[in-house]
Parts: C-alpha cells; sequence; structure tokens
C-alpha cells in the first residue's frame, strides 16, 4: 500500500483497491473521512479550469480532499496549477481535454471551475461518469441548463456543491442576516433589493494574435465560433477575472455574476429555495439598466437594484447585508438577540469543506444544485426582462414561461 500514498494520503478509491487484497471487512470501516493506519482516505478530485478561482479553492481541496487531476485547454494555466496542486511527482495527473480527465479511474469527484458557457456540459459529463461535481457560479448560462443538471442530479445520485459561498463563509454574516428575516424581525417581507450589476451583452471584441499553447477551439466549445481575443481568455497566469464574464455567448453579465451570490441570499432567507418567482417585469423605462422586478406568487418582490448587496424591506422595518457589514432599521433588527423559538440555519465551516463532507454521507450539500439553478434563475429572469423589455410569467415547477 505505500506505494499508493501521495503526502501521507490516498484517495477512497485506492483504499478500495487496497482493501480488496488486505481484507475488506477490516479496512472498509475507516474508509471516507476517517484515519487510516497510514494516511487519510480523501476524497480524488479533479480540477476543470485552472483560473483564478479555482486556484482560491486549492488551499481547501488539499486540505479537505486529494487532488489527483487538473485539466485546462490552456497549457500555461495547466502546468502552473499543476505544480502548484503537487506536480506529478505527487502521482497529479495533467490533461487537456476534461473528458479524459472524467475517464481517469482516480478521479471520484470534480471542481468545475471554467467560464459560465462550459458549466453545464462539463457537469453534465461528469455526472454521467458517476463523479460528485462542486460548480462555481453562477451555475448555468441560460434557465434550459437549470433544470438539465437538477434532473441529471437525481438520477445520477450526484452530490452536487454550487459555489455560491456566502452560506458558509464571511463570518456567517449571511446566515445571521437570513435567520432575522425568517423570524420576522423586520416584519413580513414587502420587496428586497438585488444590488448586483447589469446584464451582458453580444460579444463585440477584436481579433488577436493567438496565444501560444492555448486550444480556442476547446475554450469556445459549445459557444458560437470566433476569432481569439485576450480579453477572453487572458494570456499567461492571470490573477484577476477576465472580463468574458461581460459577454452574452458566455455569461449573463455582473447580473448572474454577483446575482448568483446576492439572489441566492434573497430566496434563502425568505425560504424560496425550491421555486422562483412566478412573473418578470421589467422596469417602465425602456432604456433603464436596472429596475427589472420579479414577484413571487404571495407578492413578495425582487427588484434589481439598490446599493451592492440585499435588501430587505419589511412592515416593520429593513435590513441591509453585504459581505461587508450588516445594518437595520431601526438598529434592533441587528443587535437584538433572535427570538428562543427562532429557526437557526446551519453554519458550516467552509464551502469545499461542507461539500467533502457530503460526499462521505451521502447527504445534499448547502447548495445543492438546485439551490445553485434557481438562485440564478432569477438572474436569468432579470436579463430577459432587459433583452426582451416585456412583462411575462413563469412557471417554476415546469421551468418555463407562461
Amino acid at each position: 500500500m505505500s506505494k499508493l500514498l501521495r503526502n501521507g494520503e490516498i484517495t477512497r478509491r485506492e483504499v478500495l483497491t487496497v482493501g480488496a487484497g488486505l481484507g475488506a471487512a477490516a479496512l472498509l470501516p475507516r474508509v471516507g473521512l476517517g484515519v487510516l493506519q497510514r494516511g487519510h482516505a480523501r476524497v480524488g478530485v479533479g480540477v476543470i479550469g485552472c483560473g483564478i478561482r479555482s486556484r482560491e479553492l486549492l488551499g481547501a481541496l488539499k486540505e479537505y480532499a486529494a487532488v489527483v487531476a487538473v485539466c485546462d485547454c490552456d497549457t500555461t494555466r495547466r502546468e502552473d496549477y499543476l505544480k502548484r496542486a503537487g506536480g506529478e511527482a505527487a502521482g497529479v495527473k495533467a490533461y487537456a481535454d476534461f473528458h479524459e480527465l472524467l475517464a481517469d479511474a482516480g478521479v471520484e469527484a470534480v471542481l468545475i471551475g471554467s467560464p459560465d458557457h462550459q458549466h453545464e456540459p462539463m457537469a453534465l459529463a461528469a455526472m454521467a461518469k458517476k463523479k460528485d461535481v462542486y460548480c462555481e457560479k453562477p451555475l448555468t448560462l441560460t434557465l434550459e441548463e437549470g433544470k438539465r443538471l437538477v434532473d441529471a442530479a437525481r438520477a445520477n445520485g450526484t452530490v452536487f456543491q454550487t459555489g455560491s459561498q456566502q452560506r458558509t463563509e464571511y463570518g456567517h454574516r449571511f446566515v445571521d442576516a437570513a435567520e432575522r428575516v425568517r423570524a420576522g424581525m423586520i416584519g413580513r417581507v414587502l420587496t428586497v433589493h438585488v444590488g448586483v450589476g447589469v446584464s451582458s451583452k453580444p460579444c463585440d471584441l477584436p481579433e488577436e494574435q493567438m496565444e501560444p499553447g492555448l486550444d480556442w477551439e476547446r475554450w469556445l466549445g459549445p459557444a458560437p465560433k470566433r476569432p481569439y481575443s485576450s480579453v477572453l481568455s487572458p494570456r499567461g497566469v492571470n490573477n484577476f477575472y477576465p472580463n468574458w464574464r461581460l459577454y452574452k455567448e458566455y455569461s449573463g453579465g455582473m447580473m448572474t455574476d454577483f446575482g448568483a451570490h446576492h439572489f441566492d441570499i434573497a430566496q434563502w432567507a425568505l425560504g424560496r429555495d425550491g421555486t422562483n418567482p412566478v412573473k418578470v417585469e421589467p422596469p417602465a423605462d425602456a432604456k433603464a439598466e436596472y429596475g427589472a422586478t420579479l414577484t413571487y406568487a404571495d407578492g413578495v418582490r425582487l427588484v434589481h437594484g439598490g446599493p451592492h448587496g440585499c435588501t430587505f424591506v419589511g412592515e416593520k422595518g429593513s435590513l441591509y447585508i453585504t459581505r461587508e457589514e450588516m445594518t437595520g432599521t431601526p438598529e434592533s433588527v441587528v443587535k437584538d438577540a433572535l427570538p428562543k423559538d427562532a429557526e437557526r440555519l446551519p453554519r458550516h465551516k467552509g464551502h469545499v469543506r461542507n461539500w467533502v463532507e457530503c460526499i462521505a454521507s451521502r447527504e445534499r450539500p448547502i447548495c445543492d444544485v438546485e439551490v445553485g439553478a434557481r438562485s440564478v434563475a432569477c438572474a436569468h429572469l432579470c436579463n430577459q426582462a432587459y433583452w426582451g423589455r416585456t412583462a411575462f410569467g413563469w412557471d417554476p415547477v415546469k421551468w418555463e414561461r407562461v
């Protein structure tokens, strides 16, 4: 078994393989996140997309799982991430094609950190291979993709975490805010103002000289063919979030990019994780980029606009929450203790950790696939209001316009 050790760790799949030869009855009870005699049995994770967000998550992945494979269509980013993950000497493999990574028997779960337009095809392919999935937000490029991902996850029994980490991190400030709203500390909620950026636009970037080592066709994937631009796939190893997110072919703009975070908190605080608004209205001004309104079946409204973050307005007061602060009017909304009978929400110790623990327990993580799909659906509905400039109904059960 010593040849399987990677820095004192082995993957669960390797434990099972060795256990077959050593006597499974003695070894299997210690599989999962438990401690083995010679190390820890850890989930073998393959990372697809080696950009800045995947680099930010690497520390947690290495702490709670075993990174066994990495994939990127850009040679420079792929080789950089391979080195950060421990390199070939640590048994980490590198791939340019994510299908080859998914065919790797050592990959039990995947983290998808690609641009938005690649999320659905990569996640569907991973689930078809019975891999558990952590997919960055915003989960989808379209409304239709959301339903397909939920259906596939349920059919395959996938433990699927969406990377909307405000539910687990930032000092649990958002957990506190959601508990206060749910406890009625602002009274019955009337409106939630979600302050995020605007919709994406068609890509009109000029052609540039190709980046050496980049497989541009793979980067485009299901998106329309177009010439290379460093705005979409930056040269080298970049330390910023690229602006592919501003163009419709690849993203819904900052509406979905940060909206996937703050619409998520709105849905959570309102207790609407399993549903969505039923009415969509554009702003009265046909040129306005803010003011689209989504209305739930009970009349509660989500309004796109306001200060960055979420502002919950109720009959007795208001609560404003962002990553930096939480304030209330009156101040008692945020300063008073929660009622003794108030619902308490989970306080997890990290988003990746929650995912890995759920892989072991087979429970649904805090940002399960449907949570992520329905949160970004709110942002997609707002985008449709701006792009079409007409009101329409939405059936959250059938996931279709009515």
